[in-house]
């Protein structure tokens, strides 16, 4: 009988191991050039155009407070999608997608979980990587106001003439 476990996607984060639970992601993609309006900044790197409609995309680095905003990516940095495309996360390197079994998923401890955004701890091989939360990666407050400059780089996009 196969033993029971979790798919996670490894991602690099300022040189911090991380995981997302792959039922959260639908897509990795390359680093594309971003729309950045003038109310972006901090972790919110700019707009991802994905048919139309703007994506925001969060920097994960800054977000957790592992690196300052404004940090130039990386040449291998992307975009993990997420499951409803509400948000796109940027990273340093989505590295793999992974089984990890039961057996070596550990409850996060209070201390060293990135401003609480860890769910779990996973023992991958020597390493132990933070598997992330990805519904306390954003306060509500936080995601109110990505959701209304969202609603705002939405009508900026609407009020343009449709390209030829």
């Amino acid at each position: 009988m196969a033993s029971s476990g979790s798919a996670y996607l490894l991602l690099d984060v300022a040189g911090t191991p991380c995981a997302l639970p792959r039922a959260a992601v639908s897509e990795i993609l390359p680093l594309p050039d971003l729309h950045n309006p003038p109310a972006t900044g901090g972790w919110l790197a700019g707009f991802l155009n994905l048919g139309g409609a703007p994506i925001p995309v969060i920097d994960l680095a800054p977000l957790l407070g592992l690196r300052p905003a404004a940090t130039e990516p990386g040449l291998y940095a992307h975009l993990v999608l997420t499951r409803d495309d509400a948000v796109a996360y940027l990273v340093d390197r989505a590295a793999d997608l992974v089984i990890v079994p039961d057996s070596a998923i550990r409850p996060a401890k209070e201390v060293g979980t990135l401003n609480g955004c860890v769910a779990a701890e996973l023992v991958i091989g020597d390493r132990l990587v933070h598997a992330l939360a990805p519904d306390g990666l954003l306060t509500a407050q936080e995601r109110a106001r990505v959701a209304a400059l969202t609603r705002a780089a939405a009508e900026r996009l609407a009020a343009l003439p449709p390209s030829a």
